[in-house]
C-alpha cells in the first residue's frame, strides 16, 4: 500500500486533536480538505463479503426505513485496521468470510458515484468512523 494511507491516519488523527482541543472551524476545514486530498490519492482497503461464489462490497446502511437507505462504504488505511473491522463484522454477524481489494479513493468513488444511495467512505470504521463525504472528495491543487 502506498504511504498515502498512512498519511491519511495521521491527518484523521490530527482532526480528532483539533476537535478535542476546540479548534476553529477555519482549523477543522483546513485539515478536512488535506484529507479530501489524501482520500483521493490513497490506496484503501475495501472489504468484500463471500456470499458462496460472489462478493459484495460491505457497506454500512443509514436510514430509518429499508427503502429510504443510503450507505457508506467502509475503507481501511492498513491491514491491521480492516482485520479489526473483519473480528467485529464477524462478531456482529455471526459468522461470514471476508477478502480485501485495495483501490484508490477516488476509483472506490468513481464506481459509485451514480448510485443516488452512496453517500461516501467511513475510514476505519468502527473503530474510527471518520466520514467522509463523496461529493468533498478530489484533488484541486498540489500540496
Amino acid at each position: 500500500m502506498e504511504n498515502n494511507a498512512g498519511n491519511l491516519k495521521k491527518l484523521i488523527d490530527e482532526y480528532f486533536e483539533l476537535e478535542d482541543n476546540n479548534a476553529t472551524e477555519d482549523q477543522l476545514n483546513e485539515i478536512a480538505h488535506k484529507i479530501d486530498h489524501e482520500v483521493y490519492n490513497s490506496e484503501l482497503i475495501m472489504l468484500l463479503n463471500k456470499n458462496g461464489d460472489k462478493a459484495e462490497v460491505a457497506a454500512l446502511l443509514v436510514g430509518e426505513e429499508e427503502d429510504d437507505e443510503s450507505f457508506f462504504i467502509p475503507v481501511y488505511t492498513s491491514k491491521s485496521e480492516a482485520d479489526k473491522a473483519t473480528e467485529f463484522f464477524m462478531e456482529q454477524e455471526g459468522s461470514g468470510e471476508f477478502e480485501f481489494e485495495i483501490l484508490k479513493g477516488s476509483e472506490i468513488i468513481a464506481t459509485y458515484q451514480e448510485d443516488d444511495d452512496f453517500l461516501g467512505l467511513a475510514i476505519d470504521a468502527p473503530e474510527n468512523g471518520f466520514v467522509v463525504f463523496a461529493d468533498t472528495v478530489h484533488d484541486c491543487c498540489d500540496e
